[in-house]
């Protein structure tokens, strides 16, 4: 996939590691530091509160610095971003007549808080419509590739464009309907309402990846069947079967891979928003 060279998106907290240059001198250094701004007219609470931060994230990771491929894993992330902004702001004026609020992206290592609660890589990657961020911890590509046998820069693009295609469905009211169905009926009205979101978020994520190629002829040869192997290889089936030996189709929140690969199919192909109505289809 050829992502190099492109814009990339501002809409991000990197929370892996130790973000800009440390304070020499420790406290003495961060004072002088924002006595400084304070003279020059700005804001010395920002220095301080930024200087925390990152010592809180330096702390996290025990000081260690982002790695060559950790970088290169960020570059990426942050240009698949800024590509879905520029696709969904023009989908949604074209298509919806709206205005495409972007979501912002954490990277993060090991553990992350959200709104939705506290989260480890293991968990993979989310959005959370609490605070309308998508949390991506990068070692989830090397999972992807060497657990899941999706390897890839268009499956990995496949896997953010989904989380954004969540982004998507919160501002068009669907994940306040699940969250209902949730609250208010059975476990298993609830997963399938769970299952009903995340197979239109794979058919968003395939949207914004046919219009990506339409914009900028991204794709080389392999990538589709790269993001088609990303989005067969986490079908609640396949990974049921692959933890437990068996698969309980009741527990399903994420749709099978048959499913998975369908709808982001579908999307791909079309490129067509009125086609992924998936809560109002019977054959899923």
């Amino acid at each position: 996939m050829r992502w190099r060279g492109r814009r990339q998106s501002e809409n991000v907290e990197d929370r892996r590691g130790v973000s800009g240059p440390a304070v020499a001198g420790g406290g003495a250094g961060l004072l002088i530091l924002a006595l400084i701004v304070a003279l020059l007219g700005g804001d010395p609470r920002n220095v301080i509160q930024q200087a925390q931060q990152g010592q809180g994230q330096a702390a996290a990771r025990g000081g260690a610095e982002l790695t060559p491929a950790e970088i290169e894993a960020g570059e990426f992330a942050k240009t698949i971003l800024a590509d879905s902004e520029d696709v969904w702001f023009d989908l949604f004026e074209t298509q919806l007549g709206r205005q495409y609020i972007p979501p912002t992206l954490v990277l993060f290592s090991g553990t992350v808080q959200s709104a939705c609660g506290g989260a480890t890589a293991a968990s993979g990657p989310f959005y959370c419509p609490g605070d309308q961020k998508l949390y991506l911890d990068t070692s989830f590509f090397t999972q992807l590739a060497d657990q899941l046998g999706a390897p890839g820069d268009f499956a990995q693009a496949y896997v953010i464009a989904h989380e954004v295609g969540h982004h998507v469905q919160n501002l068009l009211g669907y994940t306040d309907q699940v969250q209902a169905v949730q609250r208010t009926r059975s476990k298993g009205e609830g997963n399938a309402a769970s299952v009903r979101l995340e197979l239109q978020a794979d058919f968003f994520a395939g949207c914004m990846l046919h219009h990506l190629q339409k914009k900028r002829q991204v794709l080389e040869e392999g990538d589709i069947e790269e993001g088609l192997r990303a989005a067969a290889a986490i079908g609640d089936d396949r990974l049921q079967q692959k933890s437990r030996g068996y698969v309980d189709r009741e527990s399903f929140t994420h749709g099978t891979s048959e499913q998975r690969l369908r709808w982001f199919s579908l999307g791909l192909r079309t490129g067509d928003l009125r086609q992924g109505d998936t809560f109002n289809t019977k054959d899923l």
